[in-house]
């Protein structure tokens, strides 16, 4: 699993490209293949300028080349209340499980970087598993936003960075298509939905005390036949367009699944189950 995964980002494997500035199929850095010419974006190496190009094409215009350094995964786990919630266990738990699918990629040479909402966690002097490990146990911000999560990465994470985020994107300050696309202009960004609990089922009917996860607030509802099925119809319409939204910005997408964290992270690579 963890050679395919490496094998799979080093590809672009399942990334979509995107109209205008482009998108790369494979992680970029300072190696010296060269790939192809695109539309410089700030936070590009300066020197990787071809003026000649820009010249002809009366905007700035980078050389892409292959990487040939180690890679940079970097990651950021949404463990607001709503994650917290699930059927047998919780959203959290097969989050934390695809984190550590995320980080085993990790190989000597690579770094591995964990962003909160507060800051950016980079072992200092440490790369591969030791590095790994210690952004695993990355403690929580408390409240976490998501929105200043994306933020701290835009602005702190070097180009070519390989991101992943796993949310289940119910902040709607995060809900910034023009930041989703910046974000993926400048690293490879990966986002693992967390699908609600109760996508395939609402079993609650009657009276019921219903409580906000997130604010904790509560109030009295009845849940008949249309409510339940008008529930169902609205999670899974959200999940699909949310999927395509963040494709369209430049984003690999999947759907994290409570039951197996990790699998949902290779289903989102496309890597096989014999690859584990």
């Amino acid at each position: 699993m963890r050679a395919e995964l490496r094998r799979a980002l080093l590809q672009g494997r399942r990334r979509p490209r995107l109209q205008g500035a482009g998108s790369p199929t494979a992680i970029r850095g300072d190696g010296y293949e060269f790939v192809e010419l695109r539309e410089y974006v700030p936070g590009d190496d300066p020197r990787r300028i071809d003026w000649a190009a820009t010249a002809r094409a009366g905007a700035l215009q980078t050389r892409v080349v292959l990487e040939e350094v180690g890679l940079t995964l970097a990651a950021i786990v949404d463990d607001s209340n709503s994650m917290r919630l699930g059927r047998s266990r919780s959203l959290l738990h097969a989050a934390n499980e695809a984190l550590q699918a995320w980080y085993s990629a990790a190989e000597t040479e690579d770094r591995c970087i964990r962003v909160t909402s507060q800051r950016v966690y980079a072992p200092a002097g440490l790369q591969g598993a030791r590095s790994a490990l210690l952004c695993m146990n990355v403690g929580s911000d408390a409240p976490f936003s998501l929105r200043k999560a994306l933020d701290t990465a835009r602005c702190a994470l070097r180009a070519g960075t390989a991101l992943l985020v796993i949310s289940d994107f119910l902040d709607g300050e995060s809900s910034d298509v023009a930041l989703w696309r910046r974000l993926a202009v400048r690293f490879d960004c990966t986002a693992l939905i967390a699908r609600d609990p109760w996508f395939e089922d609402f079993p609650p009917r009657g009276f019921l005390s219903i409580q906000d996860a997130e604010s904790g607030r509560q109030r009295r509802v009845f849940i008949g036949v249309r409510e339940r099925t008008e529930y169902l119809r609205a999670v899974k319409m959200r999940e699909a367009e949310l999927l395509q939204r963040l494709a369209t910005a430049g984003w690999r997408t999947g759907v994290l699944h409570e039951a197996d964290g990790a699998r949902s992270l290779l289903n989102t690579f496309a890597i096989a189950s014999a690859a584990r």
